[in-house]
């Protein structure tokens, strides 16, 4: 039945991503925000193929409508797997910045460049040409998703931030740039993400690390193989308090602020500190 149930959600999550291609290349075809609508909906659907049930605490600083005060929102998470994509894609109205790699994985590559998400390369040279693409998105009045550990981790801790990617939030400011001077206001909104429910049951060091993180030289197949395996898995999203760029005197400070905050949320979630009733499922106002 283990195999079964595997074989089944891998063949559904896989012809959903086919059937994604088509349905979020038409939405780029019609007026309006369909575009931006439909990878919530796709991501969604993904959640419910592999029952993974998505809670959240905390309230999202965006949406698709423009925030009152003008500002755009930047939302930075901790990195353990590629299932982060499904759950944070179903809650945040957002473009998201990958790596350069991603773009070349079947299926889930064209369906990522289909959704606009950036890719930017981890080559510094190249690294300030990727941060003004980003800025011009934000200039277009679109909020940005990133994982500014660059890469997974087991799930038990986090990983060192890059503070260079900061810059889209807060750019060196030139005299001779008038590029810089029409940089848009920005929010940083830490998320912390941890999967702690496997089957209804508290999700150990062990099992964090083992069914539910993908990192190092793992293969993509069979981790999602063995997610197909468990009946019902759960993810927490926790949106902390939004902080302002200006109030931090570089990047670094920036990043160090966001990293701590996001750090103590994710160690609160392992540590089950969190009551269930503080939690609200589905969160995925648009």
């Amino acid at each position: 039945m283990d195999r079964m149930r595997a074989r089944l959600k891998t063949g559904g999550l896989l012809c959903w991503a086919a059937a994604g291609i088509v349905g979020q290349g038409s939405c780029l075809l019609m007026p309006g925000k369909m575009y931006r609508r439909f990878p919530l909906f796709f991501w969604n659907v993904a959640c419910r193929i592999l029952n993974l049930q998505v809670h959240t605490i905390g309230e999202r600083a965006g949406s698709l409508k423009p925030r009152p005060d003008g500002r755009r929102v930047i939302y930075v998470a901790n990195h353990s797997s590629w299932l982060d994509v499904l759950v944070l894609g179903k809650v945040l109205p957002a473009f998201f910045i990958a790596k350069q790699e991603v773009r070349h994985w079947p299926l889930i590559g064209y369906l990522t460049y289909l959704g606009r998400t950036i890719f930017i390369n981890r080559n510094r040279q190249e690294a300030g040409q990727d941060v003004q693409e980003v800025i011009e998105q934000l200039r277009k009045g679109y909020d940005i998703a990133f994982f500014p550990e660059g890469t997974t981790s087991k799930g038990s801790g986090l990983l060192p931030f890059m503070s260079s990617l900061f810059a889209i939030a807060k750019p060196v400011q030139r005299r001779d740039d008038p590029a810089a001077k029409d940089h848009p206001a920005c929010i940083i909104q830490p998320v912390s993400v941890a999967y702690d429910r496997l089957e209804g049951l508290p999700v150990g060091r062990h099992r964090r690390s083992f069914v539910f993180s993908w990192f190092g030289d793992m293969d993509f197949g069979p981790h999602l193989m063995g997610l197909g395996r468990w009946r019902s898995m759960r993810a927490t999203v926790m949106f902390h308090p939004p902080i302002k760029p200006e109030d931090y005197p570089s990047r670094k400070a920036l990043s160090n602020a966001a990293r701590a905050t996001i750090e103590k949320g994710n160690e609160d979630l392992r540590q089950n500190r969190l009551r269930d009733d503080a939690t609200s499922p589905d969160h995925t106002r648009p």
